[in-house]
């Protein structure tokens, strides 16, 4: 038999090959999408907001960037270049980013008093730096319209913020108020009263009751969380989904290509074979 580099024909043997074509370019596919569509993510530059969170966004952001460029790099480059190593690379990456998840989502589960704490210290810090920043006013304000709270514990929380204080040495002219996303809704109204706050803090729970939710957002994050379990499995579960299809086509891809070498020093083997 004639070799293809002498010029002869190709043997069935040698056209056969143990990699499909579909499985790598549906893992290439599958990693350009997962780099682009992180790519697109606009970094924050809200420096309020930053302070009250527990990292910098902007780092944060630059950290799963770089992650997300290395799994990428390593899934598209692996898949197209056939190489071993870049893949185990991905898939072993991939695997990590999933039991992360997985350990939070149960460490948050455990300890959900220190979760609790946590979130309660974020909630404080994004109140006393209300005014300092449009954006997280604007957070602030939606999630207390959507959680119909207000505060964190209690509306009394909003003496935390300068603005608010309820001392009497604080010349503001919004002093013992809370922000007008407490206010119970108003079927009639046109324009919204911002206003509607005013010396609040001033009032017991019953009276303020007739004005503004008087319970804090901590507690009705809580309960929306409760009630809303099978949503967050299936989000956590859609996330999870597709990590786990990557890993999965990478290991098939890996499997292939080894089969693939293989078959190829097979042949060498046997085209060095004076009888082949």
């Amino acid at each position: 038999m004639e070799s293809p580099e002498a010029g002869g024909t190709v043997s069935p043997e040698e056209d056969f090959s143990f990699v499909s074509p579909i499985v790598k370019f549906v893992l290439f596919f599958f990693n350009l999408l997962f780099w682009v569509s992180d790519s697109g993510t606009p970094p924050y530059q809200g420096e309020a907001t930053m302070a009250c969170l527990v990292v910098d966004p902007a780092i944060l952001l630059i950290v799963v960037g770089v992650l997300t460029f290395l799994i990428a790099f390593c899934g598209c480059t692996g898949s197209l270049r056939e190489n071993i190593v870049l893949l185990q690379a991905f898939s072993i990456c991939l695997a990590i980013v999933f039991l992360l998840q997985l350990v939070a989502g149960v460490l948050g589960f455990v300890f959900s008093d220190k979760a609790r704490g946590k979130v309660s210290e974020i909630i404080n810090g994004a109140i006393m730096h209300y005014r300092d920043d449009l954006d997280l006013q604007n957070l602030i304000d939606f999630g207390q319209k959507e959680f119909s709270c207000c505060g964190g514990v209690s509306y009394k929380d909003w003496s935390q913020n300068m603005y608010f204080n309820c001392t009497m040495d604080n010349p503001s002219q919004e002093r013992c108020s809370v922000p007008f996303s407490c206010c119970l809704p108003d079927d009639d109204e046109v324009v919204i009263n911002t206003m509607c706050g005013h010396g609040i803090q001033a009032m017991g729970y019953v009276e303020a009751s007739a004005v503004i939710y008087t319970h804090g957002c901590i507690d009705s994050l809580v309960n929306w969380i409760n009630r809303n379990l099978f949503l967050l499995g299936g989000i956590a579960l859609g996330l999870a989904a597709p990590q786990l299809v990557g890993i999965l086509l990478a290991q098939i891809l890996i499997s292939q290509i080894r089969d693939q070498i293989k078959l190829q020093l097979y042949n060498q083997q046997h085209r060095a074979d004076p009888l082949y």
